[in-house]
């Protein structure tokens, strides 16, 4: 059985198995996060719709650094707050750009070392 790589199926596991190349190749933007809220993880496609160059993105913290409007009660906090999680939410960014419309899915579990942001535009 295939598994699926759909924003709104994808499963926190599967995502973090992906082979680089293949979560490069996904429509949306994937950023993983440590535990201290470091980009791990920052795709190809995240890098080209927010106009990052992933080697400046990569080691840095995520939401004091890369994407301030995240920082937020909303976003950053619900990481802090809950170890286990998988909302969708709509969503606008507003750092480095026009405003624009989003949907954001906030993933984490206490089973996987890294929590991942998915943006899709």
């Amino acid at each position: 059985m295939a598994v699926s790589t759909a924003f709104d199926d994808i499963e926190i596991a599967a995502l973090a198995a992906l082979p680089p190349e293949v979560r490069d190749g996904l429509p949306y933007g994937v950023v993983g996060l440590d535990p201290a809220g470091l980009v791990v993880v920052y795709s190809a496609a995240e890098a080209r719709m927010a106009g990052l160059d992933r080697e400046s993105v990569v080691g840095m913290p995520f939401f004091d650094a890369v994407a301030q409007c995240m920082n937020n009660f909303m976003v950053a906090q619900r990481f802090e707050d809950e170890t286990e999680l998988d909302e969708t939410l709509p969503y606008v960014l507003t750092l480095r750009m026009r405003p624009t419309r989003v949907r954001l899915r906030l993933l984490a579990t206490s089973t996987e070392p890294l929590n991942y942001i998915l943006i899709e535009r």
